[in-house]
């Protein structure tokens, strides 16, 4: 996969400065029921200017040692301590959005390396006993197979929300010999999902076996149970990959491919009133399986090359005649291609309307799409 760019490099590439908290900031203080601040020589903030970005970065009122670059231009704007007293940072909203499309950069390299991972979490869910990496494996094939976000300590803590390293016992349960997660995820999410697999089946029920109520617990060597982090699963991707892969790189690819099947369901668009209509359609469809706003998952979730090339009529997936990739789907491959390719020279300015699309390839997008409709379902999104 691609390196992602050094925070030095892409804080220039931003035209943002580059800087840490070692250098003097300013300083956030208690004062009555809200805060003051105040320079790195002592003295008090009264700069409307200054007053409207130090609110306007919203930093959490519970983080302590809360440091505020003094430029508007620094790549990191604050940084504090949280509840459990965990350094966290707020990055100028340029340098997020850098380092969010760098992502995309490095997404046909985790496609290519995900046959090796599906075949070591085949391999490592079928230990004996309960060890981590059986655990962990399986966390990660839920991943894949319902789009559950990874899920975070501090997210359940505050607001509640979940997702599969955070659920409970309460959040899952088996029904005949399916598995039935409900839960709240982020932003008020509520999941209502089904799940037909022996496999993660009895891997759910030896931790339901085991003491406590984190769902996702495991055995060590000397007897002791413990539960399974977001951090955990991140450092068993690493190791199983050889490379930067995340939890998020999941829901990243899955999003791509199904937007890209759901265009492809389509007819061709004969203007391009109708292909930005089909486009949000698309976009709607795939932001309801991920649990997302429509907003979120079109800037985070779908490789912007299926966007562009759709607008510009090159729409049409290569579905292989075979799958020449061992471990990937067809439709995973044609997919993969058509990221990779190199546009078409020239502009196009109205998407083109004499490509008619081949007997089944509608059938098979649907088919796909609605396959995983009947997995993940998100009440108060298209299911």
């Amino acid at each position: 996969m691609l390196q992602p760019l050094s925070p030095e490099a892409a804080a220039r590439e931003a035209g943002l400065r580059y800087v840490t908290d070692a250098a003097p900031g300013i300083r956030r203080q208690r004062s009555g029921t809200g805060f003051s601040y105040r320079l790195p020589d002592g003295s008090l903030v009264r700069d409307a200017a200054t007053l409207k970005r130090l609110r306007s970065l919203a930093i959490p009122p519970a983080w302590t040692a809360v440091w505020i670059c003094p430029r508007e231009d620094g790549h990191i704007q604050a940084t504090g301590r949280d509840a459990r007293d965990r350094k966290q940072y707020i990055y100028h909203p340029e340098f997020r959005a850098l380092r969010e499309s760098g992502k995309y950069a490095a997404l046909p390299g985790f496609a290519r390396l995900l046959p090796a991972i599906r075949a070591q979490v085949a391999t490592d869910m079928a230990l004996n006993g309960l060890p981590r990496e059986k655990v962990l494996a399986a966390i990660v094939y839920l991943l894949e197979r319902t789009l559950i976000r990874i899920g975070n300590a501090d997210y359940a803590e505050q607001n509640g929300s979940r997702g599969l390293t955070t659920l409970t016992r309460r959040h899952v349960k088996v029904e005949g010999g399916a598995l039935r997660f409900r839960f709240t995820g982020k932003s008020g999410k509520s999941w209502d999902l089904q799940l037909h697999d022996r496999r993660v089946l009895k891997v759910i029920r030896a931790c339901q076996d085991l003491p406590g109520q984190e769902l996702f617990r495991y055995r060590t060597e000397d007897g002791a149970v413990l539960a399974v982090s977001s951090a955990d699963v991140n450092e068993y991707l690493r190791t199983v990959s050889g490379s930067e892969v995340t939890a998020k790189d999941f829901r990243t690819w899955a999003g791509t491919v199904m937007a890209a099947l759901a265009l492809q369901a389509f007819a061709a668009p004969q203007s391009q009133r109708e292909a930005k209509r089909n486009l949000k359609a698309a976009i709607t469809e795939v932001s309801g399986k991920l649990g997302n706003t429509v907003t979120i998952c079109r800037k985070c979730y779908i490789h912007p090359v299926v966007i562009e090339r759709y607008m510009a009529g090159e729409h049409r997936l290569r579905m292989p005649t075979k799958a020449d990739i061992t471990g990937l789907q067809p439709e995973e491959i044609a997919v993969l291609r058509h990221i990779m390719r190199k546009p078409r020279p020239g502009p196009r300015s109205e998407p083109r309307a004499s490509v008619a699309a081949k007997p089944g390839r509608k059938t098979i997008a649907k088919k796909i799409l609605r396959e995983r409709s009947e997995t993940v379902m998100a009440s108060g999104t298209q299911p």
